[in-house]
């Protein structure tokens, strides 16, 4: 991966498909990297297409190595895709971008690895499943760990928070993550906005780790690009 032109200031771009997580994202990078200044880019089409399709299509690889490339020439020094399901197209531009190109879900990949060997990946669209569980094999075998994983679809879990039912939502996710939780060393929720969930299950998970992205993702940047 190319270096960012300076190890201390730049521009970010971050490319997201859902718009909820630009205000989650813009303190999180203010926070961890407070000289670099950000904008951001937004096309909810990427993931709505991927769903419909059941995964990742040329056309879609290919749109979103166009916005990669648009951030590029809008002067951005890094760039990271906040969507968990369009990983494969990441990984595919990042060969020839001449930035650094990162997942947000890269950080929490290995946090996960160094936590334990048994994973539990927890999503509610099937899209993110296979990605997801695919980065965490990627990254054990890059960091020399062995691992075994346990994906679990949290089934109608999305469809409800789109249509408006975050409390239904909220219910099935949390009945995912307790009955996952004693299969597991750790559990990563492979979709940002499965988050809000954590708090009403606190208690039941005790010690176990529940990572998500944003937060470990943006401290994943801040190593990465000042280092």
């Amino acid at each position: 991966m190319p270096l960012a032109k300076s190890p201390s200031t730049g521009t970010l771009a971050m490319i997201h498909t859902v718009p909820g997580l630009i205000p989650v994202l813009e303190p999180l990078a203010r926070q961890n990297l407070p000289c670099w200044a950000t904008f951001n880019m937004l096309d909810e089409s990427l993931l709505r297409i991927t769903i419909r399709e059941g995964g990742l299509s040329a056309a879609t690889m290919r749109r979103l190595t166009c916005m990669v490339w648009s951030a590029v020439d809008a002067g951005a020094d890094a760039v990271v895709v906040t969507c968990s399901s369009l990983g494969p197209a990441i990984e595919a531009a990042r060969l020839l971008c001449p930035v650094p190109l990162f997942r947000i879900d890269e950080g929490m990949a290995i946090e996960a690895v160094g936590t334990g060997r048994r994973i539990g990946v927890l999503a509610t669209l099937r899209t993110t499943l296979d990605p997801t569980a695919n980065l965490i094999r990627c990254t054990a075998d890059r960091l020399g760990h062995d691992c075994a994983i346990t994906s679990v679809l949290s089934e109608g879990a999305f469809e409800r928070l789109s249509q408006g039912d975050a409390e239904g939502h909220d219910r099935m996710v949390a009945q995912s993550l307790r009955d996952l939780a004693p299969q597991v060393d750790v559990i990563l929720l492979a979709q940002a906005s499965m988050a809000r969930v954590l708090p009403s299950v606190r208690e039941a998970m005790g010690t176990l780790p529940v990572l998500t992205s944003p937060e470990i993702g943006m401290r994943h940047l801040r190593k990465a690009l000042t280092a």
